[in-house]
């Protein structure tokens, strides 16, 4: 049993505090496991419910480490965030002591921090992943001790020393090439995705249910998912219900209005629809491109250093989608945009052409050749 265990591959990946940090953890995980269905993976992140729940669904064995985010939270927070250091430190060493990993991968995210240089004094092989075009304060500071870097956009890869920094692109989940439902558009109908992120956007949610009410106007056949996130839900349904559209659980995305806290079925969702309005993460930009789906990206302002309207310009200098800030967003402004891409589909095709040319399919691929090269197992 013994032996087994120390020649099995063994893989923590450490991070989180949104969707967005864990989906391309979860791609890596499953590329690990196609290669090797023996392969002993972990994940460790806070203690905030979406994220187990999220690792639980797709069957990964979760533990915990105690930790939080440091920015906007003011000197006294920093200072407390601060002396969480040393318990978090404590808390990731008896993990690596207790599963024994071959490799430890931190995808940004307050836990990646403690836990990957947890790792690196434990003699451990590290990597990072930075998912976003200005990399984040904890891999920033990681970037100093792991010996491997793996960034997604071409911008960030400034940031880093050449030696040990390779552009991959983000890893995106195969799932999502793979609808469960039977998710075609209604014919005649347009469909529009609606995603604020894993935790909704209050701007956009906003913004969207007032346009949805003028595109009604037009008398175009318009149908829409909208995700809401969790603390939004009640009240963006409230908004919809005085347009007459009903809430009724709508968790089978084929009706006219879904209106949803969190999509599960994201495969579905993004096959149904036509165009894509969201928030500007590495995760949706990449997941955008692989999927060939025309987006309007409305970058999250107080992103550090801007880096959602970074993420955002990268893909729409390609053609692969148009920009809106949310200081200049306005519900007739959004919906006289959607009505133009409606009435000219051959702008759609174009801009979802040119997101497709944006993607790097092989990202996942290319991120655990080069673990299997750390680990000593590269063709094994």
């Amino acid at each position: 049993m013994t032996e087994n265990r120390e020649q099995k591959m063994r893989c923590i990946i450490a991070g989180g505090g949104t969707g967005g940090h864990l989906f391309p953890g979860i791609a890596i995980a499953g590329e690990l496991e196609a290669r090797n269905r023996d392969t002993a993976l972990l994940f460790v992140v806070g203690r905030r419910r979406m994220e187990s729940e999220i690792l639980r669904r797709y069957g990964y064995q979760v533990a915990f480490i105690d930790v939080e985010g440091m920015k906007g939270r003011g000197w006294k927070k920093g200072l407390s965030v601060l002396s969480m250091l040393p318990k978090s430190l404590v808390q990731s060493m008896r993990i690596i002591k207790d599963f024994k990993p071959s490799f430890v991968m931190g995808v940004g995210g307050y836990s990646s921090g403690p836990f990957c240089l947890a790792a690196r004094l434990m003699g451990i092989s590290t990597a990072i992943h930075e998912q976003n075009s200005y990399p984040g304060l904890t891999n920033r500071l990681l970037a100093r001790v792991v010996d491997r870097i793996f960034v997604s956009f071409e911008e960030s890869a400034s940031y880093f020393k050449p030696r040990n920094s390779i552009l991959t692109g983000n890893p995106v989940r195969h799932e999502l090439f793979s609808p469960s439902q039977d998710s075609s558009p209604p014919k005649d109908n347009f469909t529009v995705l609606v995603v604020g992120g894993s935790q909704g956007a209050r701007a956009i949610n906003e913004a969207f249910v007032k346009a949805y009410g003028v595109l009604k106007k037009s008398g175009k056949n318009i149908t829409f998912i909208h995700q809401t996130g969790e603390h939004d839900h009640k009240r963006v349904v409230a908004a919809y219900g005085a347009l007459g559209i009903e809430d009724r659980g709508l968790e089978t995305l084929k009706l006219e209005a879904n209106v949803i806290p969190f999509i599960k079925d994201m495969a579905s969702a993004y096959h149904r629809a036509d165009m894509v309005v969201s928030r500007a993460g590495a995760t949706t930009i990449f997941e955008l491109a692989a999927l060939s789906k025309p987006s309007i990206l409305i970058p999250y302002p107080y992103a550090t250093n801007g880096h959602q309207e970074t993420n955002a310009r990268s893909l729409a200098n390609r053609g692969g989608g148009e920009v809106l800030l949310q200081k200049d967003l306005t519900a007739e402004g959004l919906a006289k945009r959607l009505l133009t891409y409606m009435n000219h589909p051959q702008h759609l095709k174009k801009m979802g052409d040119a997101a497709l040319s944006f993607s790097r399919p092989d990202a996942d691929r290319i991120i655990v050749d080069e673990i299997l090269k750390l680990t000593g197992r590269a063709g094994k």
